[in-house]
């Protein structure tokens, strides 16, 4: 059977699917284990794109903004002290002065207080900003940005960070200058001291702070690792997001990698083209089809942004995979997904940050809305 011959018949047989899947809901949802999310915050017109979160010690959550869907905007951190206050700005993102920006995404508080940021300048593709990455140490006292320090610079495409002990470690997307005998995208995992300063960084096996690779097999979504969590036994989880999978990395007591396993992964099949007549109404019929940020609960679960199933997945400890909530595209003014950046638990709420930024065949998103907003799902 050729292989158009049986990508239709892949199709056909999913569209029949629809109606029998185990939980479907009407609407403008999909598939789905768990309660409605609401609307959490309307952003203000300052913010386009909210994307990474963390929780301060005064239990405020902290919102990154990079804007990159109106980058007229400078980019910002935002907090909310509670569910239900406004948010409002925390701090102005320290910017690179070769190209006037920054570009927060990641971000995470140490034990220190601190907190430390991926600022992805070339996420947007411009060409001053390639090979601009930069991690950093906002100095955090009585709640506010003293001053920031730069950890590393030159990095290609740094995304998700946290923090464990005195080492900050950091997904890079995109590792370009590494080649792979099968021509498939290589990303990594980095991995720095608290202390670090101004590291240059190569993008290359020779970095000393790369500790482990992979390799992205999905041929249509070529989109390396981007989120990670650590869990309670101190095993860090990656997902890579084109193959809708989860990796478990695992260290000796010095610290040294000792593992890196395939934790969980889709069940879409990446034969399917996001060309294809049908694609979506099969694509989104599959749990986790990429994995975005992620986040860890008390019992080890983990919550996945599927950003272009707009979806919330969940991954057990035995690694079972289901679909925590899902929307059709919508503009998130009711409290429903807009295409998920990010998930954190925070006040018995999943809240998950509205990326809503990118558009393509293989998204459920199919433009940009505004106001900028985060949903929030009862936890449990």
């Amino acid at each position: 059977m050729n292989a158009s011959r049986k990508t239709a018949l892949v199709l056909a047989a999913g569209a029949l699917a629809l109606g029998t899947f185990t939980g479907c809901q009407t609407g403008n949802t999909f598939a789905v284990t768990g309660k409605p999310p609401k609307l959490l915050t309307v952003f203000p017109s300052s913010v386009a794109t909210p994307d990474g979160m963390a929780i301060d010690a005064q239990g405020r959550l902290i919102v990154a903004c990079p804007n990159y869907s109106d980058q007229t905007k400078p980019a910002c951190f935002m907090a909310i002290e509670k569910p239900g206050a406004p948010a409002t700005l925390w701090a102005l993102a320290p910017t690179l002065p070769e190209t006037g920006l920054c570009c927060p995404m990641g971000i995470a508080f140490g034990s220190d207080g601190d907190l430390y940021v991926c600022d992805n300048q070339g996420w947007s593709g411009s060409d001053k900003g390639q090979f601009k990455g930069r991690i950093l140490r906002l100095e955090v006292k009585g709640g506010q940005v003293l001053k920031t320090a730069v950890i590393a610079e030159g990095m290609e495409h740094p995304n998700g960070v946290r923090v464990l002990g005195d080492y900050i470690y950091v997904t890079q997307s995109l590792l370009s200058r590494i080649k792979d005998p099968s021509g498939k995208l290589v990303s990594g995992l980095y991995r720095f001291r608290h202390d670090d300063r101004n590291v240059k960084v190569s993008n290359t096996l020779s970095d000393p702070s790369l500790i482990t690779t992979f390799i992205t097999q999905n041929p249509h979504c070529q989109y390396g690792v981007d989120g990670l969590v650590f869990d309670s036994k101190g095993n860090l989880f990656v997902g890579n997001f084109g193959d809708g999978a989860l990796h478990k990395v695992t260290f000796d007591e010095k610290g040294n990698v000792t593992g890196n396993t395939l934790f969980a992964r889709t069940d879409f099949d990446y034969a399917l083209d996001p060309k294809t007549p049908g694609f979506l109404d099969v694509a989104t019929r599959t749990k986790m089809r990429t994995t975005d940020g992620i986040c860890v609960d008390s019992d080890d679960n983990i919550y996945v942004a599927d950003f272009s199933n707009n979806a919330i997945a969940k991954v057990t400890p035995a690694g079972e995979i289901s679909v925590v909530w899902q929307n059709r595209d919508c503009d998130g003014s009711n409290g429903h997904l807009n295409q998920p950046g990010e998930p954190i638990i925070w006040n018995g709420l999943i809240v998950v940050s509205n990326f809503d930024a990118v558009l393509g065949p293989d998204k459920v998103n199919t433009k940009r809305d505004t106001p900028a907003t985060l949903s929030a799902i009862p936890h449990k």
